[in-house]
């Protein structure tokens, strides 16, 4: 069965570089095209892609030429967009792909508020596809969350499916490629922790509320979230403290995320079993626990009575692939499975 072509833009930056290194291994999705701003435009990609990941540099497509964030210079056959742009230019260049008929699977925020446009993780809510056939254009826009509010709503989707989440207080230690390439200085960084300076906090907030609504609709609770920048390279940590309907106990905690199913069928980037529960006291952490599951599962430990809201513990998940890369990448998979990528 020959693959899905698809298109990245801006595929220079770290994200774009996650995506375009993993569809090079994809089984049903291929690289057509990489793009990037108009100065980058008409330039080999190993020329304006500053290579910062491990492995074969440019994932072997070092020769291809970075095409303008235009849809009509796309490859010829291609209807798929994955966006790693810049929540700036992103509301604009993503608007004109979905005018063109293109599907955007977009990382940026510019669309997340968006009350046509769903927040989607594969394994939580595939149902809020269903909003694309309100937006306007023949093609449409979908994201997937803050690198954060994923492992969040990961972790938070079980829970709130078996009980109701009532209340969350979260906190994050976030590692530094969230903020790109150069990103935090070292002299910020080294021997340092610091409030994160950006809106993740904002994020955090109202972004799972979205995703374990319906369709449409934000779910009826809050949270309250602080997130700090550590000098860590990849992983980001995050503890949740929730009160529960039904106050259940950590050993029923557990089970459920043991024994969790998610309501699609398999695909290609979502790992089995989607979560690591730990039962030791010093885990989840970023350097043992990042990669697990090909950088797509999510790792829980330290369940435990919260003597606050009931139950508390740490998730964790890699930031970049799915906090960013690999969940845009499964997004696409999500829409291949459904029907709905254009022909």
């Amino acid at each position: 069965m020959s693959r899905i072509p698809v298109v990245v833009l801006g595929a220079t930056g770290m994200v774009g570089q996650r995506i375009v290194e993993r569809l090079a291994r994809h089984p049903t999705l291929a690289l057509a095209g990489v793009a990037a701003s108009e100065r980058s435009a008409g330039h080999p990609y190993r020329e304006v892609a500053s290579w910062r990941l491990a492995g074969e540099p440019w994932a072997g497509f070092g020769d291809l030429p970075v095409l303008p964030c235009d849809p009509e210079a796309m490859p010829a056959g291609t209807r798929v967009a994955l966006s790693a742009l810049d929540a700036g230019p992103a509301r604009e260049i993503e608007a004109r792909f979905r005018a063109a008929g293109f599907a955007v699977v977009s990382n940026a925020s510019a669309w997340r508020r968006d009350p046509l446009v769903p927040l989607v993780i594969p394994e939580v809510n595939p149902d809020h596809l269903d909003l694309v056939h309100r937006q306007p254009g023949p093609g449409f826009i979908v994201t997937n969350p803050n690198c954060c509010a994923i492992p969040l709503a990961l972790a938070l989707a079980p829970l709130h499916r078996r009980w109701g989440v009532e209340a969350v207080a979260t906190s994050t230690w976030q590692a530094v490629s969230g903020a790109g390439y150069p990103g935090e200085s070292a002299w910020d960084m080294v021997g340092n922790v610091h409030p994160h300076a950006g809106d993740e906090e904002e994020k955090l907030e109202w972004e799972p509320k979205k995703i374990l609504g319906e369709p449409g609709r934000m779910a009826d609770f809050t949270v309250s979230a602080r997130c700090v920048r550590v000098p860590v390279a990849d992983g980001h940590l995050v503890s949740a403290h929730v009160r529960l309907a039904g106050d259940p106990d950590p050993e029923q905690v557990a089970e459920t995320f043991r024994s969790w199913e998610p309501p699609v069928g398999p695909l290609p980037s979502s790992p089995r079993p989607l979560f690591h529960v730990h039962e030791r006291r010093d885990r989840p952490s970023p350097r043992f626990d990042a990669d697990a599951g090909d950088g797509m599962a999510v790792s829980v430990g330290r369940i435990e009575r919260c003597p606050l809201l009931g139950v508390k513990f740490f998730c964790l998940a890699h930031n970049t692939v799915r906090g960013a890369a690999g969940a845009a990448i499964a997004n696409v998979e999500l829409l291949a499975a459904v029907g709905l990528l254009p022909a």
